[in-house]
């Protein structure tokens, strides 16, 4: 019963400190995105190659987690925009404590959006708020299409859902009818997106999903 009850206190603390994050960020005008994914769905080759599309467009921030290296913070800093590194020392998430912190290294006032680039896990992450405006999670071919039903609350909470590496589905079993059958009955009214970095394939839709959402929030925030 104790464990339980220290659950609960640490997901309220939790809670409590989104809401100061969220508030935050709003009256900025930030969009935000918890980008979450197992390790090496390629999260953050898409990254790159969002950010390069975009850079020139909007101001972009990264607020990078990992559990001990710097080596994915140091590729989105090589892409020439402020990046944040959190490295967790063994938890398996960020959660709105680290970002709250991470924020006050970044001139909020000269971002358009703000990518938070969580650890890489299918379980934890989709149970922390941390102020985000919307959870976005990467599933590869390379991992099954089984793994919606096996990890439903990543994808129950997810606002959207980015297919990846789809220049390798050929060389795997990978059931796309049978994937996207099984996110729907989780998550009705989740977007998609399929991507190839390797052939810059969907990164375009991406782009233009995000200038609106971008665009959305600022008009809501004046």
């Amino acid at each position: 019963m104790s464990e339980i009850k220290i659950v609960m206190n640490i997901l309220q603390r939790n809670d409590e400190i989104t809401l100061i994050n969220k508030k935050l960020l709003d009256e900025k005008g930030i969009y935000v995105i918890n980008l979450m994914s197992s390790p090496g769905s390629g999260k953050t080759s898409l990254l790159e190659r969002l950010i390069a599309k975009l850079k020139n467009d909007i101001n972009i921030a990264v607020i990078e987690g990992d559990i001990y290296t710097t080596k994915d913070a140091m590729r989105i800093e090589a892409q020439g925009v402020p990046v944040v590194q959190i490295n967790t020392g063994g938890a398996c998430h960020l959660d709105a404590e680290m970002i709250k912190n991470a924020l006050k290294t970044l001139t909020l006032d000269k971002i358009d959006l703000l990518v938070i680039e969580n650890v890489g896990n299918l379980v934890c992450p989709a149970e922390f708020e941390i102020g985000e405006d919307i959870k976005i999670c990467i599933l590869s071919t390379t991992e099954g299409n089984d793994k919606p039903l096996k990890y439903p609350l990543m994808f129950e909470k997810s606002g959207v859902i980015i297919l990846n590496k789809l220049d390798l589905i050929e060389f795997t079993d990978f059931d796309k009818e049978e994937f996207y059958r099984d996110i729907k009955s989780l998550n009705a009214n989740v977007d998609t997106f399929e991507t190839s970095c390797v052939k810059n394939q969907g990164i375009d839709e991406i782009c233009f999903w995000l200038i609106r959402k971008i665009e959305n929030k600022k008009m809501n925030f004046k």
